[in-house]
């Protein structure tokens, strides 16, 4: 991929990183999806890229080629999305007189539930993780350090990309809060138990090189800062050693899980919310349709009705 960049993209992002403050990986994933058009409209030289030439035929050659492709639904749904605010951009800031994405359609895609693991394996996970420090790993500190990685995203909610960048000051254990930084850099405060505390403090105790170059929290062992691959490995590696039953084995999945226990026990839907840091109620709603699964679920297994041959009550 060409490193060259025209100034109307480059112009973009630092529109949506400084005025719109979106976090860097959002910047990184329209870059990526800009480079690509790029690449594709003017045949692999984006230098020669000129966004006030583009039509909305262009456009829907670039789509036809990402289904050839075989890219989901999803993912050309968010290159579009990239596009469309790329080209609003261009009539808002610099004079184009239309926007050729305005009119471009794509493929519904279907609403999926999220992924989550049910509370007796995640517990299980957890409390095996905890043991096999207690026993015998209580001094290593990227056993300490990765089995508090996991226990924090599930006790927290936070995303992946918080984590990483969760500053040693915003780690308070007199209050048990974190202050987190979230989308938009808006700041959260979420709250955690005494499990979680004792774990924060023995990890302090190993961490010899102090916070990382950033003020990070989390550190390797050598003081430098985490990368999301090392984050998602080591969730993975936990989930998968603890023969957790999903589809995906992620951080992002802790987070799911993490809400979904929640309203599963009792929590109100718009705590949940803040503290997952949702802009939006309806983004957490989502959570309800999982709870409803499991109620439905549990209700064939358990109502002497619906265990009826033949009988498919609550279907």
């Amino acid at each position: 991929m060409h490193e060259i960049m025209t100034d109307y993209i480059k112009f973009f992002l630092t529109y949506i990183r400084c005025e719109l403050n979106h976090s860097a990986y959002t910047v990184s994933a329209y870059t990526a999806d800009l480079r690509e058009f790029a690449e594709f409209i003017t045949g692999g030289s984006p230098d020669r890229f000129r966004p006030t030439d583009i039509t909305s035929s262009d456009l829907r050659t670039f789509v036809a080629h990402l289904s050839r492709q075989g890219s989901s639904p999803r993912t050309v749904r968010r290159k579009v999305s990239t596009l469309r605010s790329f080209f609003t951009f261009m009539c808002r800031r610099h004079g184009s007189p239309t926007n050729p994405a305005d009119d471009l359609i794509t493929a519904r895609t279907p609403k999926e539930l999220p992924v989550y693991i049910r509370q007796d394996e995640i517990n299980t996970i957890i409390d095996m993780n905890g043991s096999a420090i207690s026993s015998s790993d209580s001094d290593d500190f990227d056993t300490v350090r990765d089995n508090l990685i996991v226990t924090m995203l599930y006790t927290t909610g936070i995303r992946c990309s918080e984590l990483m960048t969760l500053r040693d000051s915003a780690v308070n254990t007199s209050c048990c809060e974190l202050k987190v930084l979230g989308k938009r850099n808006k700041e959260r405060i979420v709250p955690f138990g005494s499990e979680l505390k004792q774990m924060i403090e023995h990890y302090r105790l190993l961490r010899e090189c102090g916070p990382g170059p950033g003020g990070e929290f989390f550190v390797r062992r050598n003081g430098s800062a985490l990368y999301r691959k090392l984050i998602y490995n080591v969730v993975h590696d936990a989930l998968k050693a603890g023969n957790a039953h999903a589809s995906r084995l992620s951080p992002h999945v802790l987070r799911h899980s993490f809400a979904t226990d929640m309203l599963n026990n009792g929590a109100d839907l718009t705590a949940v919310q803040k503290l997952l840091g949702h802009s939006s109620l309806g983004t957490t709603q989502i959570y309800t349709h999982v709870t409803l699964r499991d109620l439905q679920h549990n209700y064939q297994l358990a109502h002497p009705r619906a265990q009826r041959k033949g009988g498919n009550y609550g279907n």
